[in-house]
């Protein structure tokens, strides 16, 4: 009987499967009905496969700058916010220069409080020690300094503030000039009103005073109108005495007269070459 009903059961099977084939032959022998039309992504571009070698390169460059000392970190931040001079988020910042601020406390902390950062409760900028942002303004702040302003702490303040400077210098609004003891660059305003002539009688007046070439005789004339002198020439003269060392007082020298050979720095002050210009007519 178990066998029977085994035999009986295999029949059955046989029989859906062939019922199945006949009708996937029948399926197949029908015409296909058109499938709807998908428009194709046309103004998508694919995105090329990134390559694993690329991808591990990529990956561990930002592993090295984030576990790198913290001080090349604020340097990085500060350099992006030098040169493109824009607000980032700190997210912006990670994904501009892959300094995860939010992730190190330290970095985020000494940005904030970074002289030349400002931060506004949201997003990081460049401060300048000056806040200028054309050649207008710069000219104005040069102004407010009649004693000069050094160049150093101007070159900060916009991208092309060197060209502004050099093209101020050229209309004749600052004097730029160098401090010969610092060796820098120092811009001062040009006052137009200050340009005054100067009589010739009072210019004669100038050059006649005769000053003493003996310092003791200087430091006599100052004490007259109630200046102290800065040097006590009589008691410098009595120490010198008593260790035997002679403290004469220097011959004053001729004055030198210009020639053409005399190399030119006042040129500025043309009355100071009358004479080389008179001897050069006679010549």
């Amino acid at each position: 009987m178990d066998l029977k009903a085994q035999l009986d059961r295999f029949n059955k099977q046989q029989e859906r499967c062939q019922s199945t084939l006949s009708s996937i032959n029948a399926s197949r022998a029908a015409p296909s009905r058109p499938s709807p039309s998908v428009p194709a992504a046309t103004s998508l571009k694919p995105t090329p496969p990134v390559k694993f070698s690329n991808d591990t390169e990529r990956l561990q460059f930002i592993n090295s700058i984030r576990k790198g000392p913290v001080g090349a970190q604020i340097k990085r931040v500060i350099e992006l916010l030098f040169e493109t001079r824009q607000a980032f988020t700190p997210e912006q910042i990670n994904e501009r220069c892959y300094v995860d601020m939010l992730s190190n406390k330290a970095v985020f902390d000494s940005l904030r409080n970074n002289p030349k950062v400002y931060y506004d409760g949201r997003r990081f900028s460049y401060k300048a020690k000056h806040d200028v942002k054309d050649k207008n303004q710069l000219l104005s702040l040069i102004k407010k300094y009649p004693a000069g302003i050094a160049a150093v702490d101007l070159k900060d303040a916009y991208p092309n503030v060197m060209d502004d400077l050099q093209a101020l210098k050229a209309s004749k609004h600052i004097w730029f000039l160098s401090n010969a003891d610092s060796q820098e660059d120092i811009a001062y305003p040009n006052d137009f009103k200050g340009q005054i002539e100067v009589d010739d009688e009072f210019k004669s007046l100038f050059r006649d005073i005769d000053i003493p070439s003996d310092l003791l005789d200087v430091e006599k004339e100052l004490q007259k109108i109630g200046l102290k002198p800065v040097m006590n020439t009589a008691q410098r003269r009595a120490a010198a005495q008593i260790q035997g060392v002679s403290n004469k007082p220097k011959q004053k020298k001729k004055k030198q007269e210009i020639s053409k050979r005399t190399k030119l720095t006042n040129a500025h002050l043309p009355e100071l070459f009358q004479n080389l210009n008179a001897s050069s007519s006679r010549n």
